[in-house]
């Protein structure tokens, strides 16, 4: 149970490092534009967001691939 719990601890510091790493190295860069959509699942109900069409259409096709994934997997 240690294990997992220090896995748990490790993946947390690296995701804080890579963001803080990724917001100090584009500090400099101001150009650009940013893209992108995420979703946010309420049980069964994905709730999808974004700024593109094309990246809407990836996390779509994603979000059905974990419904299917997680409806396969289920116990019931």
């Amino acid at each position: 149970m240690v294990d997992v719990i220090l896995v748990g601890i490790l993946l947390v510091i690296t995701g804080f490092a890579a963001v803080a790493f990724s917001v100090l190295s584009a500090s400099g860069k101001a150009k650009g534009e940013v893209r992108g959509a995420g979703v946010v699942m309420i049980g069964p109900i994905p709730i999808i967001f974004g700024s593109d069409a094309k990246w809407v259409g990836i996390v779509i096709g994603l979000v059905i691939l974990l419904m299917i994934l997680s409806l396969s997997l289920s116990k019931v």
